[in-house]
């Protein structure tokens, strides 16, 4: 299975990674809504500024996208290789699912 180096398949899954943490951050901002960063006080629990949000959402997208174009899947294993980018997608989901529901209901 393994045709190309390990460090190419923990890019991908980083990838997916940054791509689904992104998207919280920048929708939150570009609706205007203050939203929690790892720049608030406490980082993660405090909420920064929607420009703040952008800025950390679009950084965020950028260099999943730029993981992702730079490290694609196109080996022998695509498909093993795509679902490493939606593992990597989905566990930050479920991560920041679980951390911001917690800290919206004020546990």
């Amino acid at each position: 299975m393994l045709s190309l180096p390990w460090y190419i398949y923990l890019l991908q899954f980083v990838s997916g990674l940054l791509l689904a943490n992104g998207v919280p951050h920048f929708v939150q901002g570009i609706c205007g809504h203050p939203f929690q960063s790892p720049f608030a006080s406490p980082p993660g629990v405090g909420e920064s500024s929607p420009v703040v949000n952008v800025l950390w959402g679009f950084l965020n997208l950028a260099a999943g996208f730029a993981l992702l174009f730079a490290f694609a899947p196109k080996g022998s294993d695509v498909i093993a290789e795509w679902s490493l980018v939606a593992l990597g997608a989905l566990v930050v989901a479920v991560a920041l699912a679980r951390h911001f529901g917690r800290v919206r209901s004020g546990r």
